[in-house]
């Protein structure tokens, strides 16, 4: 009977072993529950908020919590299904896994009464199991094919990477040969013009640091220009690997053929 019901929790809660299509009941549930709890989170930093319903928001999040650490505890005892636990000691290495380690740490701040800031980072860390939970069938296929698309352009990224370097690198020393006499301040070493060619090839321009010489805003329309291009190339391969990846997930369309066995025309 136990072991019956250690195998249907397991096939409730492991995406890999749900056959149907889509998630499963639990863990539609789950994600539901993930999605409130950072809704929550993310109130609770309001003063306003905070301060009109704090409450109701600590009971809801104790309430969002006790499911987690039930869930959390079915999903040790179930670990022995997964054939990656099934040896000995294999809750105990599935405790200390990447996944079960993410669900303790986004458990700590109800349970631990964790105050401030830090908190909220670590039950934002509970959308990490969305993406574990949501990685099924064709979602997970066009992932895995996208990721060896991107992998497969590492060589053009490098080159991209080192090009953008070498650019930054000789905007800034230009701006510092033609501006760092006047102003001292933000192109008086090259260290410090980095910040203004990192702003200008990526076409952020805060515009917190601008040339005043003539010749100095010569070169920074130049490097402004170029950055566009630099922007360009890296998204121009990420374009083009995501079309590799996904073209063997379209099917051609078939065209009806002529039926060969058509009777011939008669005399």
């Amino acid at each position: 009977m136990a072991r019956r019901l250690r195998s249907e929790l397991y096939r409730q809660l492991e995406p890999q072993a749900w056959r149907r299509a889509g998630l499963s009941p639990v863990n539609r549930a789950l994600v539901a529950l993930i999605l409130a709890s950072v809704a929550l989170a993310v109130l609770e930093t309001e003063p306003s908020l905070g301060a009109a319903f704090h409450r109701g928001l600590g009971v809801a999040q104790v309430l969002i919590g006790g499911v987690f650490l039930a869930e959390y505890v079915v999903r040790i005892w179930i670990a022995p299904e997964d054939p990656r636990y099934a040896e000995r000691f294999g809750r105990l290495r599935y405790a200390l896994s990447w996944p079960a380690l993410v669900d303790l740490l986004a458990l700590a701040p109800a349970f631990l009464l964790v105050g401030g800031g830090e908190a909220y980072l670590l039950r934002m860390a509970r959308l990490l199991r969305i993406l574990r939970i949501a990685r099924l069938g064709r979602f997970s296929r066009a992932s895995a094919r996208l990721i060896a698309a991107l992998a497969a352009r590492r060589f053009e990224f490098a080159v991209t990477l080192a090009f953008g370097g070498v650019l930054m690198l000789l905007a800034s020393t230009l701006l510092y040969l033609v501006e760092g006499s006047g102003q001292p301040e933000a192109f008086g070493s090259i260290p410090r013009a980095m910040w203004w060619s990192i702003a200008t090839l990526t076409t952020v321009g805060y515009g917190d640091v601008t040339p005043i010489t003539p010749l100095g805003r010569v070169f920074a329309g130049a490097t402004a220009v170029v950055g566009i291009g630099v922007i360009a190339m890296p998204a121009g391969i990420v374009a083009a690997a995501l079309g590799e990846a996904m073209r063997p997930e379209r099917r051609p369309t078939v065209r009806p053929q002529a039926r060969e066995d058509a009777a011939p025309a008669r005399n």
